[in-house]
């Protein structure tokens, strides 16, 4: 991944258009993503889901649940294969999203942190 600024302007703008396709589009098959929203939720009592479609079925739910759902980017950091994301996401909870890249740009492992929920 070069130009991460791009891709996380992109990320941002596929959630709030709420397109599950364009959403998922970004991750790979194999995706692993921990988060405690996902706990909450009640979709996983370890807060941990595991392949695209388990994370595309959350996701769906998410957006019904949540039909404010809105990101807005307050910045980002760039490690090595690696972004974290910061916004305020729904319910105007602050939000770090650490996302992995495999070597094909997919996003291959995601660890949410918000604020205390």
């Amino acid at each position: 991944m070069e130009d991460y600024y791009s891709f996380v302007k992109e990320w941002i703008i596929s959630w709030n258009t709420r397109e599950i396709e364009k959403i998922i589009s970004h991750y790979s098959d194999e995706v692993e993503i921990s988060s405690p929203m996902i706990k909450k939720v009640g979709f996983s009592e370890n807060g941990l889901l595991k392949g695209k479609e388990n994370v595309k079925n959350y996701w769906k739910s998410a957006l019904k649940r949540f039909p404010d759902l809105y990101f807005e980017l307050i910045d980002y950091t760039v490690g090595e294969n690696c972004v974290t994301v910061f916004y305020i996401s729904v319910a105007d909870l602050l939000a770090m999203e650490t996302l992995w890249f495999d070597s094909e740009g997919k996003i291959k492992k995601v660890n949410v942190c918000y604020r205390p929920i």
